[in-house]
């Protein structure tokens, strides 16, 4: 702690990340990263980007990403049906910068927001850091978001919603009906869905980008890390109104101009033409998924419905904690997050189905 400190670091409490570990023969489960590679057409558009020389990257790069945003309207036109102007949509690095935009631009009222007391914990840290009111929303018996919950009678009124869907961790999926009935129960209230895990939601994709033609205050926000497997390349974007978009772009263009470089802009347009590849990664994953939750419910799991690429689950006798740590011990990484409801509850990484084998092998070791 530094006396050179403003007042505002004193009261922050920062976000925790998932561990990452550099050991060797790690079964990493606890990130939810995608354990496949990415599209190699994307890898491709990389190397075609950085050129023999790397002169290119002597230049700015596009600060608008007109190639990406392009490439994002062509994805959901082939997917969704949807038509995507540029002026809806958004790019931002990672899908954590553009959620922190949509706090600052969107989200910034006299009333308070509402969010799930169990969901994204980045939530809460971006009230903090901007001044943001917010009122926890408790989830269900069954860790379900319950809609009519946030069309009641807030005070002054809503500032705002934000929802993961599928959630994060519990991994329960809301049905677009749902958001629907959501958005037209708030009208005056911007609401957010971060869609982070939505492409492993199975064979047709829910996605609400579906609605913001009917909706202008909804904002969907969506990221090339899981399904894209393109972590590492931190990519992430909105759309919604152009109105929302444009408030979104002037903190951006009051923050970082270029908060894309060139290789992801062109790893990440390529990545999104390239639907046959994910269509075969994300099957693999639910697939994978299935498995692992009749897997683990056969040691004895309590498995919580899952739309996501990780699992939520809950031993019947054994503490989570002490799994955790047994599990750490084989050299298995799960993520355990000791909070009020979910203490007892690991969340689950779907890896290949080699990483599921160790796992299931390690905990029938465990609670034998």
């Amino acid at each position: 702690m530094s006396p050179y400190w403003s007042p505002l670091v004193h009261r922050l409490t920062p976000y925790v990340p998932g561990e990452q570990p550099q050991l060797p023969g790690l079964v990493k489960l606890n990130t939810n990263e995608n354990p496949y590679p990415p599209s190699p057409h994307a890898v491709a558009a990389m190397q075609g980007e950085l050129g023999s020389d790397g002169a290119r990257l002597r230049l700015y790069p596009d600060p608008s990403a007109d190639a990406l945003k392009g490439a994002i309207a062509a994805h959901f036109a082939a997917r969704a049906g949807c038509t995507l102007t540029p002026e809806q949509i958004f790019v931002g690095n990672g899908s954590d910068e553009v959620l922190a935009h949509a706090f600052m631009a969107l989200l910034k009222h006299d009333a308070p927001i509402l969010m799930p007391d169990i969901s994204y914990s980045f939530y809460p840290v971006y009230c903090r850091l901007y001044g943001v009111e917010h009122l926890s929303v408790p989830l269900g018996e069954a860790f379900e978001i319950r809609v009519g919950d946030y069309a009641g009678e807030f005070g002054n009124g809503v500032g705002g919603i934000v929802l993961a869907n599928p959630n994060a961790p519990t991994g329960r999926l809301l049905p677009l009906s749902a958001i629907e009935q959501l958005l037209a129960a708030n009208p005056r209230s911007v609401v957010v869905i971060d869609e982070a895990y939505i492409d492993f939601a199975g064979e047709t994709i829910p996605t609400a980008i579906a609605l913001i033609d009917r909706h202008p205050n909804l904002l969907v926000i969506r990221t090339l890390s899981k399904s894209h497997s393109l972590a590492g390349l931190r990519v992430g974007y909105a759309v919604g109104d152009a109105g929302l978009i444009e408030a979104l772009e002037r903190i951006k263009n009051s923050f970082n101009s270029y908060p894309l470089d060139r290789l992801a802009i062109a790893g990440a347009s390529a990545a999104l033409a390239d639907t046959t590849h994910l269509d075969m990664t994300r099957r693999a994953v639910m697939h994978s998924r299935a498995t692992l939750t009749r897997a683990l419910e056969e040691l004895g799991f309590a498995v919580v419905p899952s739309a996501a690429n990780f699992i939520f689950a809950r031993h019947a006798t054994h503490d989570a904690g002490q799994l955790a740590a047994a599990l750490r011990a084989r050299s298995v990484i799960v993520r355990h997050f000791r909070l009020p409801r979910i203490d007892q509850h690991l969340r689950i990484t779907v890896g290949t189905d080699a990483q599921c084998a160790a796992l299931i092998g390690a905990l029938r070791e465990i609670v034998a």
